[in-house]
């Protein structure tokens, strides 16, 4: 599975539009810390409505944060999303996503940005602690008409600002891109986001931002560092009695479901969207043996791997 850089966006956006790859640049970008831009989607894409095609399934290095309009199927890691009409969708370099469209007539916007150019906002966001990035979610929220209307709209003043003069123009953008954020994660049940700040809730933010930490899995060659509640339990310097403890009132979840999950998601990636053979995607995921990762993934998906693999084919 390839991981798609920046450089490599704007060599396929490139081809597709035949444009130079200069002239997708905003300017002044080089100025800044990170990287930004914005774009609209029949503006980038001229061959869509001959040919919708589809993106490829693939990790990105970049956040991206996209308005689709029209009949689309949206995979996001394990997931499908049937899209009929609107939809937001906020993407993450650690899970890949596929955008498939359904029909020619597709329209919206998207935008892409490093980490280090929202660090910059006076929010101080760490894009990885905000909840719509947050892996276990499938942050694609289907929208109203008006809603939509109303996110084009914020994209189209981030179009007028990044061609614009104005001195200061990034770190205005840095301001519609974080209300962008915050009007995807008001489109979820308040609960899902409404943790108390008490120890038992920051020690459990502490370990799924560790969890997180071991993935993805970039190559054969990388194994799983840490893989048992111990190994995590340790490395947040508490007992693993108690690490159970607090994520179990916190989560409903005990630390080996939680560890069980996300080996589940990234070896259903690895299965799906590589070509490693099995005992490798094993190794990298922390199984010594490959009996052990099978029994492990059956037990837990009543598939074996070789009918997941088998059902990407």
């Amino acid at each position: 599975m390839q991981t798609i850089t920046v450089d490599d966006f704007y060599k396929h956006a490139s081809q597709n539009t035949q444009e130079s790859v200069d002239s997708l640049l905003p300017s002044g970008i080089n100025k800044e810390i990170g990287h930004f831009n914005v774009f609209s989607l029949v503006d980038l894409m001229p061959r869509l409505r001959a040919d919708p095609g589809h993106m490829p399934y693939n990790r990105r290095e970049y956040y991206k944060i996209s308005l689709v309009r029209g009949r689309n199927v949206a995979e996001y890691a394990d997931k499908v999303v049937h899209i009929e009409k609107n939809a937001l969708l906020f993407a993450t370099p650690k899970i890949p996503y596929n955008w498939i469209p359904q029909d020619t007539d597709q329209s919206g916007y998207f935008c892409i940005f490093t980490s280090d150019f929202l660090v910059q906002s006076k929010s101080g966001a760490i894009l990885d602690e905000l909840p719509i990035f947050r892996s276990g979610a499938c942050p694609i929220f289907q929208i109203t008409d008006d809603e939509a209307e109303e996110m084009a709209l914020l994209f189209k003043k981030m179009q007028a600002e990044i061609t614009s003069n104005y001195l200061y123009k990034y770190d205005l953008i840095r301001n519609f891109v974080m209300e962008m954020i915050h009007y995807g994660q008001k489109l979820e049940p308040i609960t899902t986001y409404n943790t108390s700040h008490n120890a038992s809730a920051r020690v459990s933010s502490l370990f799924i931002e560790l969890l997180e930490r071991q993935f993805p899995i970039a190559s054969p060659q990388q194994k799983l560092g840490l893989r048992t509640a111990k190994d995590y339990a340790g490395r947040l310097a508490i007992h693993s009695n108690h690490l159970n403890k607090v994520l179990k009132e916190n989560t409903g979840k005990t630390t080996t479901e939680h560890i069980s999950s996300r080996l589940v998601q990234e070896a259903k990636i690895l299965l799906r969207q590589t070509d490693w053979n099995i005992s490798e995607i094993a190794y990298s995921l922390g199984f010594e043996q490959l009996s052990h990762f099978s029994n492990f993934f059956k037990k837990q998906t009543s598939l074996s791997p070789v009918e997941i693999r088998n059902q990407a084919i």
